[in-house]
């Protein structure tokens, strides 16, 4: 079941980014209003069938890493769906995925000690995010834009990924997935109005592009992998994310047709090495007396 779970999560999230590139009609902000405001009236459901005061029983401790997971989410969702439609969807789901070397340099700063090679590893994989950023640089300042978008959607995913995994300890999948997307959901919400994007009034195009999103990558993909967190862990779920690097420039390459250059796939080689690395180092971390 855990495999299976593993295999949908990453093929949900794989399409994330091909999706959002695919539909550039539909705002990126009130496409991940919807994506996280659907995922939690659906997931809900089961949550209030099991406990109808569930919400009410979460403890301060629940809400506040809940509530740290949501707007960083919220955030991450800004940061990653805007960089799609700037650059290449190889290069910002590679930049994205950096959070594993993220998830490393937090838990340093909490005192957390690790060995030679997660160290090497960060520097190799930030070595291969220099890379792409370097080449895209010579290519136009909105591919260099999009890059730097995703950079800082990797530093929010790592603190999405860490207070979740702290959140999930004592909630139930469902429990947290439908009260994380909707402090997402309502933080996008406030952004939309805010900055004056329209949440109503697509055509059919842009609402199937934002089902197929919200089923893809918000049901499938983030609920598998919140579900695995408080199964292997968000080291685990950290190298099992590293799979959608190749899946979504597969995916992009077969049904938008998106040519990678040599050097984006040359720096994303050397993020897969480093954080390979940084992976195989937090292994057996040693904790300061």
């Amino acid at each position: 079941m855990t495999l299976l779970l593993a295999l949908v999560g990453i093929i949900g999230i794989s399409a994330s980014g091909p999706i959002i590139a695919a539909f550039p009609g539909v705002p990126v902000l009130s496409m991940a209003f919807w994506r996280n405001g659907a995922a939690a009236a659906v997931l809900s459901v089961p949550a209030l069938r099991k406990n109808p005061r569930v919400y009410l029983s979460m403890t301060r401790r629940e809400w506040f890493f809940t509530g740290i997971a949501g707007l960083a989410l919220a955030l991450h969702f800004v940061c990653f769906m805007y960089s799609m439609r700037l650059t290449s969807v190889a290069a910002g789901t590679a930049l994205v995925c950096i959070q594993g070397v993220w998830i490393a340099v937090f838990q340093v700063m909490r005192g957390v000690q690790y060995r030679t090679p997660v160290f090497i590893g960060m520097a190799v994989s930030l070595g291969g995010a220099i890379l792409i950023t370097g080449f895209d640089m010579g290519l136009s300042s909105q591919a260099l834009l999009g890059d730097l978008l995703a950079l800082a959607g990797g530093v929010l995913a790592a603190v999405y990924t860490l207070a979740g995994s702290v959140a999930r300890r004592t909630m139930a999948t469902a429990t947290y997935t439908s009260s994380c997307y909707a402090i997402t959901a309502l933080a996008l919400l406030v952004l939309c109005l805010a900055t004056g994007m329209p949440i109503w009034g697509f055509d059919a195009q842009g609402w199937w592009a934002i089902i197929l999103l919200t089923l893809c990558a918000q049901i499938f993909g983030h609920t598998a992998m919140n579900h695995l967190l408080n199964v292997l862990g968000p080291l685990t779920v950290s190298t099992l994310i590293l799979l959608e690097i190749p899946g979504a420039a597969l995916l992009a390459a077969l049904f938008l047709g998106q040519v990678v250059s040599l050097a984006t796939y040359a720096g994303l080689l050397v993020i897969l090495v480093g954080l390979a690395l940084v992976i195989r180092g937090q292994a057996q971390p040693k904790t300061r007396e």
